[in-house]
Formats: structure tokens, sequence, C-alpha cells
């Protein structure tokens, strides 16, 4: 089992290779903006649309998260019960509700700034600033992220499909453990989506509120 899993591991590594002359398309639309933008179009589309599919996940843990947390309060308060599965439902959902919607939440510019500068310049420095940003920070960490959650243990995890180490727990932590290398596969792939809307939006293709989710296309 363990290696059918570094297999599977292997094939994904490739694949991304195989991918990564798409990280260069942002750059390639400040030289060639006019034939790349129906791709360019395209692909933010389907970035989008990814993201948003996961904040619907999201949305889905957090009305989880209130009625298991309403059933751990009935059962402890009233019936003097406590069961292991229903805490970890509650934490499980709570830690997925925010790594799910990391994604769209950078897509809707809802990440806390702390740029002091940044509001008081144009549409396309604020863009050029976006777009180094994410090449320089986001995408690095991400990849870090991929790189320190992949690891032996997460293989081991998935192989021996490990459960909860309370005796009554639920048997998913090795599916909860594989929400991390997933943040930082949606987190560059909606950093992709951004890069480009940057791109764009120094090229004058696209309105500067698209860059933030609040517009369409110029």
């Amino acid at each position: 089992m363990a290696e059918f899993f570094l297999l599977l591991g292997t094939g994904l590594k490739w694949l991304g290779f195989g991918l990564s002359p798409l990280v260069l398309l942002p750059f390639a639309l400040l030289i060639f903006p006019a034939p790349l933008r129906a791709v360019a179009d395209g692909l933010v589309a389907l970035l989008d649309r990814i993201s948003s599919f996961f904040l619907g996940g999201a949305m889905a843990c957090a009305v989880l998260i209130v009625f298991a947390q309403l059933c751990v309060v009935l059962a402890r308060y009233i019936f003097g019960l406590s069961f292991s599965w229903l805490n970890e439902i509650v934490i499980y959902g709570f830690a997925a509700m925010f790594l799910l919607a990391a994604a769209s939440a950078l897509r809707d510019d809802d990440h806390v700034r702390v740029d002091i500068l940044r509001g008081r310049f144009g549409p396309s420095t604020r863009a050029g600033i976006e777009l180094a940003g994410i090449y320089l920070f986001l995408i690095p960490i991400c990849l870090l992220i991929l790189w320190s959650a992949v690891s032996p243990s997460f293989v081991r995890s998935w192989a021996n499909f490990e459960a909860s180490r309370e005796s009554d727990g639920l048997p998913i932590r090795y599916l909860f453990r594989t929400l991390i290398p997933l943040l930082a596969v949606l987190l560059i792939g909606q950093g992709l989506s951004q890069a480009i809307k940057a791109a764009q939006v120094i090229r004058g293709q696209r309105a500067p509120e698209a860059l933030h989710g609040q517009g369409a296309g110029a």
C-alpha cells in the first residue's frame, strides 16, 4: 500500500512539472497581452470557480460545526455524556472551514492587509505590487508548506488510513492531514489567478476592481 502512494506522489510531482509553465503566464501576458488573453481569461475563470467550490465546502463545515457543537453541549450538560468523535467533528470542521476558504478569501481580498503605502499608489502600481508579492512571498511559502506536508509520515498516514488516537474518535485523521497540502495547492492556484488579473490590469485588459473580486474584465 505504501508503494502505491509513493507512486501516486511521484506521478503528481511530474504532473506539477508539466503544468509549471502556467506559472509564467502572467509574465507572458505583460509581453504578449492580446494573443494570450483568451487563454488567460479561461484559466482565471476556472481557478476562481475552483475556489468558489471549496468555499462552498467551508460553508458546509460552518453549518456542521453549529450542529455538532450544539450536540456536544446537550450531551454533556443534559445527559452527562461525552463523545470524542463528536468533539473531533467540531475541531476538524473548524480547521477545514478556514483551510478551504483561504483561496476564496485571497480572491476577494478578504485577507488582513497591514501595508500603509499601497492605498496611495495608482491601479497599475498596486497591480505590480500584487504581482511581485504573489511570486516573492505567496507561492514560495505555499511550496514550502507543500514540501513539508507531503512527507514520508504523510504517506504512511494514507497507507495505514490513520485514525484518531482516541478509541472512539473519527477514523479520518489521514483525510484531515490532507487539508494542509490542499490549502497550499488552492492558494497557488488562486495566486496564479490573481497574478494573471494583475498583469491584465497593468496592460489595461481588466478593470482594477476585478483584481479584488469586485468587477469584470475591461
